[in-house]
């Protein structure tokens, strides 16, 4: 059976790798390769650009599969919600920081949004044969 949150949050995770993509690249990406650095920072830029584009993938990846098996639900959700929180306060304290308001930088937002759905997931996903039998323990 399908947990539906932790699909929501795949699909959501699916979409923030689709505009990192296709309108960060032309954003951000490209801009940063047409400044003055060296060719060894410009490396270093690109090497972090698509590794975080090969980590948001797997990660939404990883989503989508949990959410059709629920003995990987856990492992799944607390790796890839632990990254997103990470990544969410990163945009949101460099925006803080630098920017003066984190409204500039708004893809925290996306990376809270995903973890919620995906943990809201993990509460909805709990068996409830487990929870029937604790009861049953309870009263007998």
């Amino acid at each position: 059976m399908m947990n539906k949150w932790i699909f929501a949050a795949g699909v959501l995770s699916s979409v923030t790798f689709g505009i990192h993509v296709f309108a960060g690249g032309s954003d951000v990406h490209e801009p940063l390769l047409a400044t003055g650095l060296s060719a060894l920072l410009k490396t270093y830029i690109s090497m972090l650009w698509h590794g975080v584009t090969a980590v948001l993938l797997i990660n939404s990846a990883a989503l989508l599969v949990a959410a059709f098996h629920r003995h990987l639900e856990r492992p799944i959700v607390w790796a890839v919600v632990l990254q997103y929180i990470a990544y969410g306060g990163l945009f949101f304290g460099y925006g803080l920081a630098y920017l003066g308001t984190a409204w500039t930088t708004p893809q925290w937002l996306g990376f809270l949004a995903i973890s919620i759905l995906a943990m809201a997931g993990l509460r909805a996903g709990k068996h409830p044969s487990r929870r029937a039998k604790k009861y049953e323990l309870l009263q007998g």
